[in-house]
């Protein structure tokens, strides 16, 4: 399937829109990784611990969107926007969010 931030794909015809599709994915923080993290943007660097868990929301808020749109009969989704946000859960940590949406579309 072919999914694309685009309001269309050159050189492929949207035959029919489908409609609205989203996906979502939260994910809790370890709290060791993040004490870590918080050292590393102390001291400069990149966390590589927050940055696979953020590959990980992701690649789940994406394949979520894309089995909804094959259920709706989509063959490609256009104009898809994804969305990061870090969730607080207090002294506790917090949840890292993603959230995906585009139009599902039928393509020739």
């Amino acid at each position: 399937m072919i999914i694309v931030t685009t309001p269309s794909l050159e050189g492929r015809r949207i035959t029919r829109y489908v409609g609205l599709v989203s996906g979502e994915a939260i994910l809790g923080a370890n709290i060791f990784r993040d004490l870590f993290a918080g050292i590393r943007d102390i001291v400069g660097g990149r966390s590589a611990a927050y940055e696979q868990e953020l590959r990980k929301a992701k690649a789940i808020a994406l394949g979520e969107m894309q089995e909804e749109a094959e259920r709706l009969g989509g063959n490609a989704i256009v104009g898809v926007d994804l969305d990061y946000e870090t969730i607080s859960m207090g002294s506790g940590g917090g949840m890292l969010m993603v959230s995906a949406s585009g139009t599902a579309v039928v393509i020739e």
